[in-house]
């Protein structure tokens, strides 16, 4: 097992990109290349910056892949306001993603603080 395996915030980064996969799903077929495929990969960057984070031979180089997942995740969080307002996503699928999102952004603050204040 690798050491991100271990992580609870990169298992909720994993189940954060298996909701946004399953949610997309019923998106438009002519969105496959657009919206529908920004936000799966932006949702499965969180867990994999998390996973390449940990991997690096510094606490502040694995705080800054953390930053890099925090953004990934509001990269979905935006996208899932443009596809409330284009009518693929539900506001209550919406508010599933959304809960899930700040679920893990507090994980990932506490955690890159965590790595920050050990450092310094």
């Amino acid at each position: 097992m690798f050491n991100f395996e271990k992580l609870d915030v990169w298992k909720k980064g994993i189940d954060l990109a298996d909701l946004v996969y399953s949610l997309t799903r019923c998106f438009p077929t002519e969105e496959k290349f657009g919206l529908t495929n920004q936000m799966r990969r932006a949702a499965v960057s969180v867990s994999s910056n998390i996973a390449e984070g940990s991997s690096r031979s510094s606490r502040l180089d694995f705080a800054r892949f953390l930053e890099i997942a925090e953004g990934s995740l509001f990269e979905v969080v935006s996208q899932s306001v443009v596809a409330i307002r284009l009518g693929f996503l539900s506001e209550n699928d919406n508010q599933t993603i959304y809960a899930a999102a700040d679920e893990l952004s507090r994980m990932l603050s506490g955690l890159r603080r965590h790595l920050l204040e050990a450092n310094g």
